[in-house]
């Protein structure tokens, strides 16, 4: 295991400005997620850790050593593309022992390590097989045994899911989840999936054109989120926003109104105050239930989904014309067109102030 510490790092092609200052440390054995939309650069710092690519500026330890000039095999660090990138005329035995033959270990150990790494993946009776005789999640499977008999500081995956079906991808998290448990490595993953995310990681690390916004456990993300974008990126389906008008702010107690929800005493405590300006509210679906409650609205559907566990309303906020959506129970009686009472509860409110900073109960 390592652990690997990334400081002032900058990436740049010519004028376009790809990472912003990276600052971050994984500890030995985390499971560390790098999740946020295509083209925040996330991809782009797997690959200078790797060594696959140089940074612009700053440096990159890993166990305490400055590896920036050093070639990606003598980084310690295994990777997993998304492409399995498996040679088709070569057993799975083969492709799994393949960097081993490379280095020059006898066949005895090749053996051992291939065997030890067939056996955690559940891939022994598939050892003699080719992949083109492989399942999707198979093939994956022996691309990250091609990662394991390296016995690699770190693991890198570079959203390795993502050629898998709905079902497979359910699957193969948990497996990596089991890997992970088992091999107490370090590992870190790239997904632009924020189910990915939160069903896995220890700390996830919020990306965002560049930079990174927050780094932290799922739930605090979650419960937490510093400012609109990651309240916006993480929760599924995405946090509703409501512009409002703060009228008071007091300790404990900042007071807001918009024309969807009317006049709200929020108990949150905000820096400042904020009576005057213009505020963003933060209500998942999920605080939102059928029915009265401590703070009402009515719900105009226009679009029902029932996916069986649950049922999500969606309805047009008249005042921007973005949908507010609520998460109810599968067998919740909700129909487009007709009137639908709701509540939610103060504290599950969040309040964004002008600059998208993040405030809760």
């Amino acid at each position: 295991m390592s652990r690997l510490v990334l400081s002032r790092l900058h990436k740049a092609y010519a004028e376009m400005q790809v990472l912003k200052g990276i600052d971050l440390a994984v500890e030995q054995g985390e499971f560390v997620v790098f999740v946020g939309p295509s083209g925040c650069g996330k991809s782009t710092l797997l690959r200078i850790i790797c060594g696959l690519d140089a940074a612009t500026s700053g440096d990159i330890y890993i166990s305490d050593q400055r590896v920036n000039d050093l070639p990606p095999v003598k980084r310690g660090i295994a990777m997993v593309f998304q492409s399995y990138a498996l040679y088709p005329h070569m057993t799975v035995f083969e492709n799994i022992a393949f960097p081993l033959r490379v280095e020059k270990l006898k066949e005895a150990e090749i053996t051992r390590r291939v065997t030890d790494a067939a056996r955690i993946l559940q891939l022994d009776p598939r050892l003699q097989h080719k992949p083109g005789t492989l399942s999707g999640g198979q093939r994956q499977r022996v691309a990250i045994g091609r990662a394991i008999v390296r016995a690699p500081g770190i693991f890198l995956f570079d959203e390795p899911l993502s050629n898998l079906d709905a079902s497979l991808r359910s699957d193969m998290r948990i497996e990596l989840k089991r890997l992970h448990e088992r091999l107490k490595a370090t590992m870190i993953y790239v997904t632009h999936d924020q189910v990915e995310a939160m069903t896995m990681a220890d700390r996830i690390v919020v990306m965002n054109a560049g930079r990174i916004e927050q780094v932290g456990a799922p739930l605090e993300l979650y419960h937490r989120p510093a400012n609109l974008f990651v309240a916006g990126f993480i929760g599924n389906p995405r946090m509703n926003f409501l512009s409002a008008d703060c009228l008071e702010s007091r300790p404990n107690a900042t007071t807001v109104r918009c024309p969807m929800l009317g006049t709200v005493t929020l108990p949150i405590t905000v820096p400042g105050s904020l009576a005057g300006q213009t505020v963003t509210i933060g209500l998942r679906p999920e605080h939102v239930r059928p029915g009265d409650g401590p703070c009402r609205l009515t719900l105009l559907p226009d679009v029902v989904e029932r996916v069986g566990l649950h049922t999500i309303v969606h309805h047009v906020q008249n005042d921007s014309g973005a949908l507010f959506s609520a998460l109810f129970d599968g067998d919740a009686a909700a129909s487009v067109g007709t009137p639908l009472a709701a509540s939610f509860a103060a504290d599950s409110v969040m309040l964004f102030d002008s600059q998208g900073i993040g405030h809760g109960a």
